[in-house]
C-alpha cells in the first residue's frame, strides 16, 4: 500500500488501495496536518469522486477542521480556493489553510486520488511519505460525518477569469476544445458564453467518469484524432486537448501539436527579459531560444517540483512538456489550464504566428520518453552510478554539461540524453535529443549501452 502515496499526489485503485478506511485516515491526518482553519474540497468527474468526498470529510471533520466543499471542479479552481477568500452558499466568506482535490487526473477510470495544497504551496514528497505512514499504521475507526459548508467558488472562479480576461470579450476564436468528459465542462462552456467568443466548437464537455470518446490524457495522440479530423476539415484552424481534471492542457495548429516546452517559448516572447523554469525533459531549442531574450533555469520534472520552485524564485513562468503550464505572471503560480488556455487565446487574438516562432528553435530531432524496467530497490543506486561513469569519463564522450537536479541530463555539442528514475514505477526513464539524426543515434546508443551495463 506504500506505493499510492506519491511523490506529487496519492493515487490508487478505487475500493481495492482507496477503501473507505484508508481515506478516512488519509482525511484525519490530513486535517491534523493543516491545523485550524477552513480546507477546501472538491472533485473531479469520476465515478466514486463524490463517495471519496464523504469518506475524506469524514476524517477532516473529525480531525476538528472546517470542510467548506466545492463539489465537481478543475484542479484549477480548487487551487484558486486558497488564493481568494472562499464565499460561502450563505453569503460569509473563509480564508481557507489548504484544499485537497479527489483526482485521478488521466489514469484510467478505476483510479482515483488526491492533490493536496496546503498554506498556498503543494505538499508533496516526504510530507506525503510521511503521511503514509500515520494512515498505514492507523487502527481506529472514524465515523461517518458528511457535513461541510456549501462554497459558490466556481461562480466566483468563472467571474474572476471574466475580470481578468474581458479583453477577450467577442474574439474569434477558429479552435476546437475537447474537455474529454472530464472537470473542465463545468467551467469551460459557460466561461465562454460569458465572453462572447465567436466560432468554436466544443467537443466531450458533458463530464463522464466512465470516459466514453477517448482517454483523458491529451498527450496521446489517439486520444486527440476526433479533434484532429475536425481541423484537418479546415473550418477550424486551432485546438485546445484538456487532461481529466483541468491542470493540463495541449494545443494544435492544424494537426501540429505544441509541446509545453514550445508553449513556454511562445508566451517568453510577450515578456521583457523574461524569467522561465522548465524540466529536464524540455528540448534544447526552447532552453536556447529562451536564453537568447532572458534565462531560462533547468529543474525537477513534477508538478510540485516546479510550482514549488516558481514560488522560490519568483520566475514568470514554469512548464512541463505534458503541459502543465505555471503562471506567476499575472496569477498564482498554479497549473490551470483553462488559464492557459486564455493566455493561449490571447496570442492567438494577438495575431501571434506560432509556426514562425517554431522554427526559431531549429529542427531538433528527440525520442519519445522510454522507459527501462529495473529493480525498484535499485533504481536510484543505478542513477548514482551513471553519475559517477559519466563524471570520470567526461572528456572521452564529449560531454559538455551534466544538470543533475533530477536524474542526469548529460549535454553533447550537438544534442542531450536524459537517464531518471521514476518515482513512482520501478523503471529509469530516458529521453534523447539531436540536431540530426546521426547525433540523435550517437547519443542514445552512448548512453544506453552504459546504462544496460550498470543493470546487469
Amino acid at each position: 500500500m506504500e506505493h499510492i502515496f506519491r511523490e506529487y499526489d496519492i493515487r490508487g485503485i478505487f475500493g481495492e488501495e482507496l477503501t473507505e478506511p484508508v481515506v478516512k485516515a488519509i482525511g484525519y491526518y490530513l486535517g491534523k496536518e493543516m491545523g485550524k482553519g477552513a480546507v477546501f474540497v472538491s472533485y473531479d468527474a469520476r465515478l466514486h469522486s463524490p463517495t471519496l468526498f464523504n469518506w475524506l470529510i469524514s476524517g477532516l471533520n473529525w480531525a476538528g477542521v472546517e470542510v467548506i466543499g466545492g463539489g465537481l471542479l478543475p484542479t484549477g479552481a480548487n487551487y484558486f480556493a486558497n488564493f481568494q477568500p472562499v464565499k460561502l452558499e450563505n453569503g460569509e466568506e473563509r480564508e481557507v489553510v489548504g484544499s485537497i482535490q479527489i483526482t485521478g487526473s488521466h489514469n484510467p477510470p478505476q483510479y482515483n486520488g488526491f492533490k493536496i495544497t496546503k498554506g498556498k504551496k503543494p505538499f508533496f514528497g516526504a510530507q506525503i511519505g510521511e503521511l503514509g505512514k500515520k494512515v498505514l499504521n492507523f487502527k481506529g475507526k472514524i465515523p461517518d460525518n458528511f457535513s461541510y459548508l456549501p462554497s459558490r467558488l466556481r461562480e466566483q472562479y468563472i467571474n474572476y477569469l471574466l475580470s481578468h480576461f474581458n479583453n477577450l470579450k467577442g474574439m474569434e476564436l477558429n479552435g476546437v476544445l475537447d474537455c474529454g468528459n472530464g472537470a473542465v465542462g463545468v467551467v469551460l462552456e459557460k466561461l465562454l458564453e460569458k465572453l462572447q467568443i465567436k466560432n468554436y466548437h466544443l467537443l466531450y464537455c458533458e463530464p463522464d467518469g466512465n470516459f466514453p470518446h477517448h482517454h483523458p490524457d491529451p498527450t496521446e495522440l489517439e486520444n486527440l484524432q476526433d479533434m484532429i479530423g475536425l481541423l484537418r476539415e479546415g473550418k477550424y484552424r486551432y485546438g485546445f486537448g484538456f487532461d481529466g481534471d483541468g491542470d493540463r492542457i495541449v494545443f494544435l495548429e492544424g494537426e501540429k501539436v505544441y509541446g509545453g516546452d514550445e508553449l513556454l517559448y511562445f508566451f517568453s516572447t510577450q515578456l521583457e527579459s523574461p524569467h522561465i523554469i522548465t524540466e529536464v525533459k524540455a528540448s534544447q531549442g526552447v532552453i536556447d531560444a529562451i536564453n537568447r531574450r532572458g534565462k531560462v533555469e533547468i529543474w525537477k520534472t513534477g508538478h510540485s517540483n516546479l510550482k514549488n520552485r516558481l514560488a522560490q524564485t519568483g520566475a514568470d513562468i514554469a512548464g512541463e512538456v505534458s503541459g502543465h503550464l505555471f503562471f506567476n505572471d499575472r496569477y498564482f503560480g498554479v497549473d490551470d489550464a483553462i488559464y492557459g488556455a486564455l493566455r493561449i487565446m490571447e496570442l492567438i487574438q494577438k495575431g501571434v504566428n506560432f509556426s514562425s516562432l517554431q522554427k526559431e528553435l531549429g529542427e531538433w530531432l528527440n525520442t519519445p520518453e522510454i522507459k527501462v524496467p529495473v529493480p525498484e530497490e535499485r533504481k536510484f543506486q543505478i542513477v548514482e552510478k551513471l553519475k559517477d561513469e559519466l563524471r570520470s569519463r567526461q572528456e572521452e564522450l564529449g560531454i559538455t554539461r551534466l544538470v543533475e537536479v533530477d536524474g542526469v541530463r548529460v549535454h553533447f555539442p550537438d544534442g542531450w540524453g536524459l537517464v531518471r528514475a521514476s518515482n513512482t514505477t520501478p523503471y529509469l526513464t530516458t529521453r534523447f535529443e539531436g540536431k540530426d539524426a546521426i547525433a540523435l543515434e550517437r547519443i542514445q546508443t552512448t548512453l544506453q549501452k552504459i546504462v544496460e551495463e550498470l543493470i546487469k
